[in-house]
């Protein structure tokens, strides 16, 4: 019995990002379960920071108007971040509590750079900032460290560890103060691939992905298709990534799940295989359209607003 509830045991049982809290109290008890005299109060200040800010409840900034890149992906990326760190510290790879908590802090933040200053709101969405978001998040980090509690020289690590979410820039540009603040820089990349690629709804949110890359400009996506169509070869180039230059980091959930579940099994990873399996399928059958076949959002709501 124990080995079938092994079995169907999946991520979206265990994390849901709707309830933002129990996220927050689950990476708590992972950071102390490692760090055990650490303060764990930073984290949770900038927590409810990262709240107020993507509610437009920040000074000098108004509330996130993009969808996929909304405050429930930055819970996910936090979320897989504490429990890739927890997974890393189990299998022996060594980061100081310091950079533990600036870690989580840099998961937090890493797309503050889609929020729209005061006096932005005459043009477009933060979408507008795609390709320069990263940028703009680890600026936001230093511009506003003392209102988020960091130090000069924390906010400096959390924005070097932002930098490395950009899939744009190439890593070798990168510079980071030592081998365990690398380490912290390759947890947040991996995370932020596998937080939102697992997310039980991702297929249904690239559409709104889709939105944000149309008013970025970006080109080859004339149509909501086309997005789902080259997702397939996104997650090859994702796996490359995952599995090459963050291979020492992306598969350390397997023990942060196999000590706190009891599970052999990487399930972000099955996760997102299942996604993949799916959208396989969805593009296999052209027998009716593609949104009939996603149901965990109503995507004809989602599309009647943007008419």
């Amino acid at each position: 019995m124990r080995n079938q509830a092994d079995q169907e045991l999946q991520l979206s049982s265990l994390i849901d990002t709707g309830k933002p809290r129990s996220v927050l109290a689950d990476a708590k008890r992972f950071f102390k379960s490692c760090y055990p005299d650490a303060d764990f109060r930073p984290v949770e200040k900038v927590f409810l920071k990262t709240k107020r800010l993507y509610d437009g409840r920040m000074p000098g900034y108004l509330a996130c108007a993009v969808e996929y890149h909304d405050y429930y992906h930055c819970v996910a990326v936090f979320a897989a971040a504490s429990r890739l760190l927890d997974g890393c510290l189990l299998s022996g790879l060594r980061l100081e509590s310091g950079l533990g908590s600036e870690l989580l802090i840099a998961a937090l933040l890493h797309d503050s750079g889609y929020i729209r200053e005061e006096g932005d709101e005459k043009s477009g969405t933060g979408a507008k900032y795609t390709k320069v978001h990263v940028d703009r998040s680890a600026a936001f980090v230093q511009r506003e460290a003392v209102a988020l509690g960091l130090s000069a020289e924390a906010a400096a690590k959390v924005s070097r560890m932002i930098l490395a979410t950009d899939v744009a820039k190439p890593w070798e540009e990168l510079a980071f103060a030592g081998n365990e603040e690398t380490i912290g820089a390759e947890i947040l990349a991996a995370a932020d691939l596998l937080g939102q690629m697992a997310d039980r709804a991702y297929l249904e949110k690239l559409l709104f992905l889709y939105y944000e890359f149309r008013e970025a400009g970006i080109d080859g996506y004339d149509s909501a298709f086309d997005i789902l169509r080259k997702t397939s070869g996104f997650y090859e180039a994702t796996k490359a990534r995952l599995d090459g230059l963050l291979g020492r980091v992306s598969g350390k959930a397997k023990a942060h799940f196999a000590a706190r579940c009891g599970v052999d099994r990487d399930l972000y990873r099955e996760a997102i295989e299942r996604q993949m399996a799916y959208l396989d399928a969805i593009l296999a059958d052209d027998s009716s359209n593609f949104r009939k076949k996603l149901k965990r959002m109503d995507l004809a709501a989602i599309e009647s607003r943007r008419a």
